[in-house]
């Protein structure tokens, strides 16, 4: 009988199809593989013949209501063969294992060893048996691995083994066979293991399975015989090339029937390559993967047989592709017209681009894992371990690579961040200070690595197994899959190429949500210009601070016992911060730049250990224990709910005062006639109206003293930071005196749930997979809680000023479900760090292009 498909009528019931030309058969009916089956049908491939069961079917078999398999089988070749195969409607959600050879028994294997020869006949029986045994009867695998394949008695001990372990002999009849297969893999779906592994992929609860029953092409013969897979692309790369494997099972060439064989286009030095043994199935081979690629609409994996030299075509699917190939595969596509563009943009996931960015460990190394936290930023970087930031300065200074090792980082250690090539914390979470500032750098960085134990006295960190790793020794951090790893395991380099500025060029037509960047140096600046970023949606001032020869100079004026003092003091950093805002205005080059006028708390630029305390007692020439007493009263229960933002700007205004005058001269000095610098000063954790006509009549007033002393006129945009939940609120009251409102939404998440962001990475993994989050709130944005504050605080923003800008410009800025989110309440633009750019910059194309999909 022939085995591949033909247009006869076949239906069981309305839920028992055979797959044909016409079959009324649908991914969300029967499952994605029945339907790509059917489109190979319906492109006269040579396709064994094949019975699709739906969903209905397979839910009613897990319940006990087996269908006539008898009947079923009738539709095949009495002599055939059969396997079953899972059909779920995505297949990233999985399904059983599948299961081949059904059908074989004591009759068939005496058949097929008059055909094939007893030694292959045997092996698929006993292959058979063991996977029955395993997989459907539910034994216990150990009494079938002891069994020794190469053995002459391999399938009778096989066959005793079953009927010892399952008290009663191997079943020989073909419809028995196939009714317990279909019953095991519908109960296997239905498994609470199996239905929480989806879910965790994103499927529904109620997803249904369906099977696709097939005639089995075994690829067994005298002549040319064996099977394999094969692609028309590389999917690691995403380049042109026949690629895929091939295992020979001719009779009379055992030198082959070793292992899996490479497909090439010419000869293999190794040996003949299938395009030798088999020139006119191999060519029909590359034709169908070819016309499954024009037709199907993406780059296919083929699964066939050759039985004699003849083709068969057993199933396709979507070539599994890294990152970058899924990029370049998605641009050819397009390039070709076989989709268009928009599509294109669709098929990529935005997260895919940040492994684009930066290195990565090599899937194929050995990974010697020592530890895991959270992946805080992607990436991959090895190095020697550093514990202080003045060690990684060092080590940088000599062209030593290192990882800079800290409990928790703090502003301080930012130049020490600088000079490593990636961060490792124990405490901290998604928006912890390592976190966002190893993001903002493109610096791999795990954080949360609770079971490695730091030990900064001695130097050393301990991984759970008891391996000690000192000073000086060499360790990898994965930022990617938040791992530290021993060792130096080989690498693959960023990939940043043109199907990847293709993509983005392509996504930027249909994105209507500008994104913006959140730098804070040149070096920031000059990544967001590669990235083709709208401009700068945060710079924060604080960090410009701890650069040498400034931090002293901080310090002389937080101990400043009068207003007069902190002006001269802050005098020394005016040209400074001058020079700074003007590199960053000609690096953006007329693009938009907001500053955020100084936010942290002043006790983050004091010493807090005795050598510190001595260095600064001698920098400012007072006796040690004033310098104590001083650092001491400054202290705070809970700094980051105390003096910091414009409270500070309030209580101690020298500080906006002197920002404000180097942002104006800044923008005057870096002005040109055609192109004037209009900068945006943003006034951060803004909880009242009248903390924004305090500050705004301040920096009005150093305005118009810059105008007058130069004789210029410029412009500027004043808005405030809305990173309170009263701020949100009372949005509609703070909206007329400002001209813009950036959601920090960092903070707002901590202040919202009343949880430090620095040290909600100890319980969160627990808060996920217990449910009571759905996802870590710092690295998602909560739209049914904090998104709420966020749809108030905008629609009351927009009652009192319709005209006002909107944005967010916390690290939720960059994460693909929350860009979508603040696109739907209408923002204007979202600002994140540098190396989510372009994720952000797909993410908001993808929701564009949704909602145009939609409404069209």
């Amino acid at each position: 009988m022939q085995k591949y498909l033909t247009e006869v009528s076949f239906t069981l019931d309305r839920h028992v199809t055979l797959v044909t030309q016409t079959a009324p058969i649908a991914p969300e009916t029967h499952g994605g593989r029945a339907k790509c089956l059917q489109r190979l049908v319906r492109l006269n491939l040579p396709v064994p013949r094949t019975v699709a069961l739906s969903f209905d079917t397979v839910k009613a078999i897990s319940l006990g209501r087996i269908p006539d398999t008898g009947q079923l089988l009738s539709v095949f070749d009495p002599d055939a063969l059969l396997c079953v195969r899972p059909s779920s409607q995505d297949p990233d959600w999985g399904g059983p294992t599948t299961i081949l050879n059904i059908g074989m028994n004591d009759a068939a294997c005496a058949r097929l060893s008059a055909e094939l020869g007893p030694e292959a006949a045997e092996a698929l029986y006993r292959r058979w048996v063991q996977s029955y045994a395993v997989h459907v009867a539910r034994l216990d695998p150990d009494a079938f691995e002891e069994i020794d394949a190469d053995a002459p008695d391999a399938l009778a001990r096989a066959l005793r083994a079953y009927e010892d372990e399952a008290e009663e002999p191997f079943p020989q009849d073909p419809a028995t066979q196939l009714a317990e297969v279909l019953r095991s893999m519908a109960r296997a779906w239905e498994s609470v293991s199996a239905r929480l592994l989806r879910e965790a992929k994103g499927a529904p609860v109620d997803a249904g399975l369906g099977l696709v029953v097939q005639e089995m092409a075994l690829g067994f013969g005298p002549g040319e015989s064996g099977s394999g897979v094969l692609q028309l692309v590389d999917p690691d790369t995403g380049l042109k090339q026949v690629t895929g494997r091939y295992l020979s099972q001719s009779q009379g060439r055992d030198a082959l029937r070793a292992g899996a064989r490479a497909l090439y286009l010419e000869a293999d030095p190794r040996g003949p390559s299938l395009e030798e043994r088999a020139p006119e199935a191999f060519a029909q081979l590359k034709e169908h993967a070819a016309l499954m690629r024009q037709r199907l609409r993406a780059e296919m994996q083929v699964e066939f047989t050759i039985e004699n030299g003849t083709l068969f075509i057993l199933d396709g699917v979507v070539v599994p592709a890294s990152d970058a190939a899924a990029i370049r595969i998605a641009v050819r596509l397009a390039e070709d017209e076989i989709i268009t563009p928009r599509e294109a943009v669709m098929r990529v996931q935005p997260r895919a681009l940040s492994s684009l960015l930066h290195p990565q460990v090599d899937p194929r190394a050995d990974r010697d894992v020592i530890g895991t936290g959270i992946a805080a930023s992607p990436g991959a970087a090895t190095g020697r371990i550093a514990f202080t930031a003045a060690d990684a300065q060092a080590m940088a200074a000599r062209e030593e690579p290192c990882i800079l090792i800290r409990r928790e980082t703090a502003p301080e250690d930012v130049r020490g961040m600088h000079a490593a090539v990636a961060i490792l914390t124990e405490k901290g979470g998604m928006s912890s200070h390592a976190a966002v500032i190893g993001r903002g750098m493109g610096r791999p960085c795990v954080v949360g690595a609770r079971n490695l134990r730091i030990n900064l006295k001695r130097r050393q960190i301990t991984a759970d197994d008891g391996r000690i790793f000192r000073e000086g020794e060499i360790v990898t951090v994965d930022g990617t899959n938040g791992e530290v790893l021993a060792g130096a395991p080989a690498m693959l380099g960023a990939m940043l190429d043109d199907a990847f500025r293709t993509l983005l060029g392509w996504a930027d037509e249909d994105r209507d949500l500008r994104i913006r960047v959140n730098a804070d140096t040149p070096e920031d600046a000059e990544k967001a210009r590669l990235f083709d970023a709208g401009g700068i949606g945060l710079c924060r001032t604080e960090h410009m601070f701890f650069e040498p020869g400034r931090l002293t100079v901080m310090q002389e004026m937080i101990f400043a016992a009068t207003p007069e003092d902190r002006r001269a003091a802050l005098a020394q950093l005016l040209p400074i911060q001058r020079a700074d805002f003007k590199e960053l205005f000609a690096i953006m080059s007329g693009k938009p730049v907001c500053i955020r006028l100084f936010d942290p708390p002043l006790h983050e630029f004091l010493p807090s250990d005795r050598a510190g305390l001595r260095d600064l007692a001698e920098a400012l020439n007072l006796p040690v224990s004033d310098v104590t007493r001083r650092v001491e009263s400054m202290g705070e229960y809970n700094p980051m709910l105390g003096l910091r933002g414009v409270r500070l700007g309030i209580t101690v205004p020298e500080i906006y005062d002197m920002q404000a005058r180097a942002i104006f001269e800044a923008t005057l000095e870096a002005s040109r006639k055609d192109e004037p610098v209009v900068p945006e000063i943003m006034i951060p954790l803004v909880s009242a109206r009248r903390e924004v006509e305090l500050v705004r009549k301040r920096v009005d007033a150093v305005a118009a003293a810059v105008r007058t002393e130069r004789g210029r006129d410029f412009t500027y945009r004043l808005g405030v930071m809305v990173e309170t939940p009263r701020a949100c609120l009372l949005a509609g009251d703070i909206a007329p005196h400002v001209d813009f409102l950036s959601f920090g939404t960092n903070d707002l998440t901590q202040m919202t749930y009343g949880l430090s962001r620095d040290d909600a990475g100890r319980f969160m993994s627990d808060y996920v997979q217990q449910q009571v989050f759905d996802e870590d709130p710092f690295h998602r944005l909560d739209t049914a809680g904090v998104g709420e504050l966020l749809r108030i605080g905008i629609e009351r923003a927009r009652a009192a000023k319709p005209e006002i800008i909107v944005s967010i410009c916390g690290e939720h800025g960059g994460n693909p479900e929350s860009i979508s989110f603040c696109r739907s309440l209408g923002m204007n633009y979202a600002s994140c760090s540098p190396f989510r750019v372009p994720v952000a910059r797909l993410a908001a194309a993808q929701a564009a292009i949704r909602d145009k999909i939609e409404y069209s």
